[in-house]
Protein backbone atom coordinates (compact mmCIF):
# COMPACT_ATOMS: atom_id res chain seq x y z
CA UNK A 1 0.00 0.00 0.00
CA UNK A 2 1.13 3.75 -0.56
CA UNK A 3 -0.01 6.14 1.71
CA UNK A 4 -0.32 9.61 -0.15
CA UNK A 5 -2.12 11.24 2.79
CA UNK A 6 -3.69 11.33 6.21
CA UNK A 7 -6.53 13.11 7.76
CA UNK A 8 -8.66 12.49 10.92
CA UNK A 9 -12.70 13.35 10.28
CA UNK A 10 -14.06 14.62 13.52
CA UNK A 11 -18.18 14.96 13.68
CA UNK A 12 -19.25 18.10 15.56
CA UNK A 13 -22.05 20.27 15.72
CA UNK A 14 -20.49 23.70 14.50
CA UNK A 15 -17.65 22.81 11.75
CA UNK A 16 -16.69 26.38 11.40
CA UNK A 17 -15.93 26.64 14.95
CA UNK A 18 -13.75 23.70 15.13
CA UNK A 19 -12.35 24.91 12.00
CA UNK A 20 -11.23 28.76 13.06
CA UNK A 21 -10.01 27.58 16.34
CA UNK A 22 -7.24 25.19 14.73
CA UNK A 23 -6.51 28.19 12.21
CA UNK A 24 -6.29 31.07 14.60
CA UNK A 25 -4.42 28.87 17.36
CA UNK A 26 -2.61 26.40 15.75
CA UNK A 27 -1.38 27.57 11.97
CA UNK A 28 -3.94 25.27 9.93
CA UNK A 29 -5.43 26.44 6.59
CA UNK A 30 -8.86 26.10 4.91
CA UNK A 31 -8.15 23.49 1.71
CA UNK A 32 -11.91 22.77 1.35
CA UNK A 33 -15.38 23.35 2.48
CA UNK A 34 -18.77 23.13 2.01
CA UNK A 35 -22.21 23.05 3.89
CA UNK A 36 -21.23 21.29 6.98
CA UNK A 37 -17.85 20.13 5.83
CA UNK A 38 -14.35 21.93 6.41
CA UNK A 39 -10.78 20.24 5.73
CA UNK A 40 -7.67 22.23 6.78
CA UNK A 41 -4.04 21.10 6.37
CA UNK A 42 -0.85 22.48 8.25
CA UNK A 43 2.70 21.97 6.46
CA UNK A 44 3.72 20.35 9.89
CA UNK A 45 1.31 18.22 10.48
CA UNK A 46 1.15 15.44 8.34
CA UNK A 47 -2.55 14.96 8.60
CA UNK A 48 -5.65 17.24 7.59
CA UNK A 49 -8.20 17.91 10.00
CA UNK A 50 -11.57 17.83 8.78
CA UNK A 51 -14.57 18.71 10.22
CA UNK A 52 -17.92 17.70 9.50
CA UNK A 53 -21.43 18.53 10.75
CA UNK A 54 -23.41 15.64 12.44
CA UNK A 55 -26.41 14.15 11.42
CA UNK A 56 -24.93 14.27 7.69
CA UNK A 57 -27.21 11.85 5.41
CA UNK A 58 -24.09 11.35 3.73
CA UNK A 59 -22.50 9.20 6.77
CA UNK A 60 -21.66 5.82 6.30
CA UNK A 61 -22.08 3.95 8.00
CA UNK A 62 -24.94 5.47 10.13
CA UNK A 63 -23.46 4.47 13.34
CA UNK A 64 -20.65 7.33 12.69
CA UNK A 65 -22.79 10.01 12.94
CA UNK A 66 -22.47 10.68 16.01
CA UNK A 67 -20.28 13.00 17.80
CA UNK A 68 -16.31 12.60 18.10
CA UNK A 69 -15.86 14.09 21.21
CA UNK A 70 -16.39 11.61 23.74
CA UNK A 71 -12.54 10.27 24.49
CA UNK A 72 -10.80 11.63 21.85
CA UNK A 73 -8.06 14.11 21.94
CA UNK A 74 -6.32 15.77 19.19
CA UNK A 75 -2.40 15.36 19.77
CA UNK A 76 -0.02 17.45 18.70
CA UNK A 77 3.75 17.11 19.41
CA UNK A 78 5.70 20.20 20.18
CA UNK A 79 9.37 21.58 20.45
CA UNK A 80 8.55 23.76 23.60
CA UNK A 81 5.86 23.16 25.63
CA UNK A 82 6.32 25.96 28.37
CA UNK A 83 6.12 28.75 25.61
CA UNK A 84 2.98 26.68 23.38
CA UNK A 85 1.17 26.64 27.20
CA UNK A 86 2.12 30.43 27.51
CA UNK A 87 1.15 31.96 24.02
CA UNK A 88 -2.12 29.63 23.76
CA UNK A 89 -3.06 31.30 27.31
CA UNK A 90 -2.31 35.14 26.15
CA UNK A 91 -4.58 34.27 23.09
CA UNK A 92 -7.41 33.74 25.62
CA UNK A 93 -7.87 29.28 24.57
CA UNK A 94 -9.74 27.76 27.30
CA UNK A 95 -6.74 25.33 29.17
CA UNK A 96 -8.62 22.42 30.44
CA UNK A 97 -5.47 20.63 31.46
CA UNK A 98 -2.66 22.79 32.80
CA UNK A 99 0.63 21.55 31.70
CA UNK A 100 1.58 18.47 33.84
CA UNK A 101 4.58 15.88 33.52
CA UNK A 102 4.05 12.04 32.85
CA UNK A 103 6.28 9.63 34.92
CA UNK A 104 6.72 8.17 31.17
CA UNK A 105 8.29 11.57 29.97
CA UNK A 106 5.27 13.02 28.56
CA UNK A 107 5.26 16.64 29.32
CA UNK A 108 1.60 17.82 28.03
CA UNK A 109 -1.56 20.06 28.37
CA UNK A 110 -4.71 20.45 27.21
CA UNK A 111 -7.38 23.03 25.79
CA UNK A 112 -10.66 22.90 23.92
CA UNK A 113 -12.86 24.24 21.13
CA UNK A 114 -16.36 25.30 21.24
CA UNK A 115 -17.75 22.04 20.06
CA UNK A 116 -15.91 20.06 22.86
CA UNK A 117 -12.60 18.62 21.19
CA UNK A 118 -10.26 18.25 23.31
CA UNK A 119 -6.75 19.17 21.44
CA UNK A 120 -3.39 17.75 23.68
CA UNK A 121 -0.19 19.83 22.76
CA UNK A 122 3.07 17.03 23.77
CA UNK A 123 6.59 17.39 24.50
CA UNK A 124 8.46 14.28 25.35
CA UNK A 125 11.45 14.80 27.85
Amino acid sequence: MRITGSAISLNVADPAASAEFVTTHFGFTEQMAADGFVSLAHPEAGMNLIYLRTGLSTFKPERAAGSAGDGLLVVFVVADIDTEYARLQKEGAPIVTPVETEEWGERYFQTTDRNGIIYQLVQWV
